[in-house]
């Protein structure tokens, strides 16, 4: 019998790629990275008709800035805007107050579900709706109103069956 020898190229666990090269393709470390928070999410674990607090990472992001009302915007709802003021307790906590009941009574918010936001700057906030059993809720708005301050009905979007 003869033998054979193989000679392996090229067919490691890719072990020496890349390496001393002098340059790399990586990101840098997410430590040099700027942090810029532009969506979050919350869960309503309370009465979700009272104020909302908002992640303190996105208060801070907001240092300096901090508005006294923000305009939540349904992301499938139409053009209208909800006027919601906002609070700020002097210890980096930023809430959702006076406007948020209107926008969760509209929007159908109930127990257990998630909000995302997505901060879209102009203190405007897109919203997503995702229920109890995780799924987006998709509404949609028959008012031509962009404006909720000069009415004090909620006219809620309607949510397809």
């Amino acid at each position: 019998m003869a033998s054979t020898s193989r000679t392996r190229t090229g067919r490691g666990r890719g072990r020496g790629r890349g390496r001393g090269s002098g340059s790399s393709s990586l990101p840098p470390p997410p430590s040099t990275l700027p942090l810029i928070i532009e969506e979050f999410f919350i869960v309503v674990y309370e009465d979700p008709l009272v104020k909302k607090e908002l992640p303190k990472k996105f208060a801070d992001y907001l240092d300096g800035q901090e508005p006294a009302k923000v305009y939540l915007r349904a992301a499938d709802c139409g053009p209208r805007l909800w006027t919601v003021e906002v609070l700020f307790d002097g210890q980096g906590r930023m809430y959702l107050d006076k406007g948020w009941e209107k926008f969760a009574i509209a929007h159908g918010v109930d127990f257990g579900w998630f909000v995302h936001f997505k901060y879209e700057g102009d203190d405007v906030l897109t919203v997503k709706v995702f229920d109890g059993t995780m799924c987006r809720r998709y509404y949609y708005s028959d008012d031509e109103d962009t404006d909720d301050e000069s009415d004090d009905d909620v006219k809620p979007c309607i949510h397809p069956l």
